[in-house]
């Protein structure tokens, strides 16, 4: 029996990931455990949670292997100190600050509480962006795809284009640093306001608000190239005079300023977080949505010429998580499938290192189709009463129609639901396991939410759940989306219906819902279906301002401090006094 264990350390997005004889069973980000979010730390909880998910020992584990490799790309880095000698005190601190992925073995024995000598293990260190594009391919199920990987940086990469086939990943091409879209997306972010790591998808949210209006100057930030792309030095800080970010005490990641100070001449002082948000902020918003997308669909356009032989093409890091292009792209490329794991970010480093040394090191033949997010933890019946007693809240337990049927009653006359079964998901969205419901027409729903239980900027579109089967009679397009990384338009007869959902440009960045994926959640979305002649519930994650819950009593929580209405976890229904 194989066990190798995945990791993703001292990095945004710290998770674990365990696979069995290549099989992946358990997969958790730290932040979920911790509470912190994008932990930046070792994934101690994670890694201790997932082998007793998978039910076996430290003594078992047979490979761990981790998505960064200091030693990747060498020559590369010492071509760019070379020609920025400046700059390496910086990048000789980046090398130091990543000298311990090279032994894991004693945060591996810490996290588990062992001697480091009773762990046989063999490391593996795989190349950041070769993980990511391990994630993707190797979790389709698909025996050939082209390989596409795009983020800020990761040993020295932004982006890496490969042809898969079988059990082989064959490199075709990397895009080096500085030139990165990832690194374009977080300045001008960081430029407009949203200087917290993970605003991206804030800024995408904003973009339909936004015009056209500087479209020359964007433009000349990216320039399209035979072999990808190349940045405009003018709007960055240079690379290496102040790497981006940093990880502060609690493990959070910290970033620094990226834009230059040629971006103040161009468009004015940059926007303070708590201030108001101008059309000059929109309208940046929409540029580099416009830039992003315009090198993105370069980038796989570049791609497919490299592997003419395929119309699927796999996808990741940070900048797969970009729905919005990940929805046009069928129109914009020869591109026919797509496939994105749930957790396309950095988090999802930790099932690529382990798939990668499943198959391409160790030649496990154990193609997967990972065609659900739930390997996180689930909790027993006894477990969640054990919580509702604790909380005192009033609960009653029901039988699995009667609690689809009441649950529909509440969602049916608007109210807030919150929605906790089985086992958690793997990747930053919640996918019907992990959720918020309520119902996608009503107009009012949106700022109901956003006043009573969410808290955050008004502009930010809900995601629709719809059944896979009826996807195609309400988007503009049916290839699915399970893990709500695609952005689709809305068809016009169904805009007003889905008020709550549409967002300000008539898209929706849904979750195609299969039954054999997660059949209670698809049957509750088919009762309300029945009842309403809407098959779809608006679903947002379950939280407020903080990691996805993940106990029961996280959940009993959040239910109990906000607004929400009502509480179904596990065959629980709560409602509250009044």
């Amino acid at each position: 029996m194989s066990v190798i264990v995945g990791i993703n350390a001292y990095h945004a997005g710290a998770s674990a990931a365990v696979l069995v004889d290549g099989v992946p069973v358990a997969a958790i980000a730290e932040e979920r455990l911790n509470r912190v979010k994008y932990y930046a730390g070792f994934p101690s909880l994670a890694l201790a949670r997932c082998l007793e998910i998978a039910g076996v020992r430290a003594e078992d584990v047979t490979h761990v292997a981790i998505g960064r490799d200091s030693s990747a790309n060498r020559a590369k880095k010492v071509e760019y100190t070379l020609r920025n000698p400046s700059r390496l005190l910086n990048l000789l601190k980046i090398r130091t600050a990543r000298s311990e992925l090279d032994d894991l073995r004693p945060g591996v024995a810490e996290a588990l509480g062992v001697d480091g000598d009773r762990l046989k293990f063999r490391q593996h260190n795989v190349e950041h962006h070769l993980a990511h594009v391990a994630s993707s391919y190797f979790a389709s199920g698909w025996d050939a795809a082209a390989g596409l990987s795009v983020d800020g940086s990761g040993d020295f990469v932004t982006c890496m284009m490969a042809d898969c086939r079988g059990n082989s990943i064959d490199v075709k091409h990397r895009v080096y640093v500085p030139h990165s879209l990832g690194s374009l997306y977080t300045m001008v972010c960081e430029f407009i306001g949203y200087d917290r790591y993970g605003d991206e998808g804030k800024v995408m949210g904003l973009a339909p608000l936004g015009q056209n209006t500087y479209r020359e100057h964007f433009d000349q930030m990216l320039r399209l190239t035979d072999t990808g792309i190349e940045l405009n030095p003018k709007f960055f800080l240079p690379f290496g005079s102040n790497q981006g970010m940093s990880i502060d005490e609690s493990g959070q990641m910290i970033v620094h300023r990226h834009y230059s100070d040629y971006m103040v001449e161009v468009f004015g002082q940059s926007r303070g977080r708590q201030d108001e948000i101008t059309q000059r902020d929109m309208d940046m918003a929409y540029g580099v949505q416009y830039v992003f997308e315009k090198g993105y669909m370069h980038l796989l356009n570049l791609l497919h010429r490299m592997v003419p032989t395929t119309e699927r093409v796999a996808l990741a890091g940070g900048c797969a998580l970009n729905s919005v292009a990940n929805g046009k792209l069928f129109d914009e490329t020869p591109f026919r499938e797509t496939w994105i794991q749930p957790a396309a970010g950095d988090d999802g480093l930790a099932l690529g290192a382990a798939l990668y040394v499943s198959r391409c090191v160790l030649g496990e033949d154990a193609r997967t189709e990972l065609n659900h997010a739930y390997l996180g933890p689930a909790y027993g019946e006894a477990e969640i009463e054990a919580a509702l007693k604790t909380a005192g809240v009033r609960y009653e337990r029901l039988e699995r129609d009667e609690l689809i049927r009441r649950t529909v009653d509440h969602l049916e006359r608007g109210d807030v639901v919150g929605w906790f079964q089985g086992k958690m998901e793997w990747g930053p969205r919640a996918l019907g396991n992990r959720s918020i419901l309520a119902h996608p027409g009503r107009p009012d729903m949106k700022d109901v939410l956003n006043a009573r239980i969410k808290r955050r900027e008004w502009f930010r579109p809900f995601a629709p759940a719809v059944l896979a089967e009826r996807q195609g009679e309400i988007f503009e397009h049916e290839h699915p989306s399970p893990f709500m990384l695609h952005v689709y338009k809305i068809r016009p007869e169904w805009r007003e219906r889905l008020t709550a959902v549409n967002h300000l440009d008539n898209t929706g960045r849904l979750q195609s819902v299969e039954r054999s994926e997660n059949p209670l959640y698809y049957d509750l979305i088919r009762a309300f279906g029945e009842r309403t002649g809407i098959p779809v519930l608006l679903n947002t994650s379950f939280n407020e301002n903080e990691p996805i819950v993940n106990t029961p009593a996280e959940g009993v929580d959040c239910f109990a401090r906000t607004r929400m209405d009502v509480l179904a976890m596990g065959p629980f229904l709560c409602t509250k006094e009044g």
